[in-house]
């Protein structure tokens, strides 16, 4: 069974945690942060600093790591995990600016 790490701690994550933990093939759920709804059964939140997230995923040989919030994105935790092997599920912290800055997307359009 697979190991997955969802990173965020609110209702979007919630629900992927929640979709996640119905999959036969994915074993543990690391909930970074998570939130009161997301610990239980195969989730477990933990508290992992942001630009740890890669280094986590290789110690717990993630298969995945998913990315919610558009701060971590920003900051290139997808990127980081990619770098360390580890898939990730989010675009890269480049593309990402194009939602977290209104300037540089005006300017890019």
């Amino acid at each position: 069974m697979s190991t997955v790490i969802v990173v965020g701690g609110g209702g979007r994550e919630h629900a992927i945690v929640a979709a996640l933990s119905a999959s036969p093939s994915v074993g543990t759920i690391y909930c970074a942060p998570g939130n009161g709804g997301t610990a239980g059964g195969k989730a477990v939140n933990v508290d992992v600093a942001q630009d740890a997230i890669a280094a986590f995923a290789v110690e717990k040989k993630a298969a995945l790591v998913v990315v919610g919030p558009e701060a971590p994105l920003v900051a290139g935790v997808c990127d980081q995990c990619r770098a360390a092997g580890v898939p990730a599920f989010g675009p890269s912290a480049l593309a990402a600016e194009i939602e977290a800055s209104k300037a540089w997307s005006k300017a890019f359009m």
